[in-house]
């Protein structure tokens, strides 16, 4: 289960890192050249976006590359990520596999046990 919590924590950052350069990219074109009525506008907090865009992924990437070691904090930073995710883009067809692999990869690594010791983490 670690492993698998490690390779989906991998793809959700990347995946998420792909979601972030584009809501960063567009928020700053926005900014940048001015809203064009019905195809382009502002969203209503930039600071969030721009913030969530590189947090999140990053948090993917390392509860993803904990999870081996540390399954509990790899866990929980696979579920924070999984929440900034929905929280700063909602759930669509762009983040619908980051948050959902984040979240899957985060059970996993909540739920694992190491193998060598008898007893799991929490």
């Amino acid at each position: 289960m670690r492993n698998a919590a490690l390779v989906l924590g991998l793809i959700a950052g990347i995946g998420g890192m792909v979601v972030g350069f584009f809501s960063y990219g567009y928020v700053v074109a926005v900014e940048q050249f001015g809203e064009i009525d019905g195809l382009a506008e502002q969203v209503a907090d930039v600071n969030l976006i721009r913030a969530m865009s590189v947090i999140a992924p990053m948090l993917a990437v390392a509860g993803g590359a904990m999870a081996k070691a540390r399954a509990l904090w790899g866990g929980i930073l696979l579920l924070l990520s999984a929440g900034g995710m929905y929280y700063a883009f909602g759930f669509n067809v762009f983040t619908m596999f980051p948050i959902t692999f984040a979240g899957l990869g985060a059970l996993l690594a909540l739920a694992a046990g190491k193998p060598d010791e008898p007893k799991a983490h929490f």
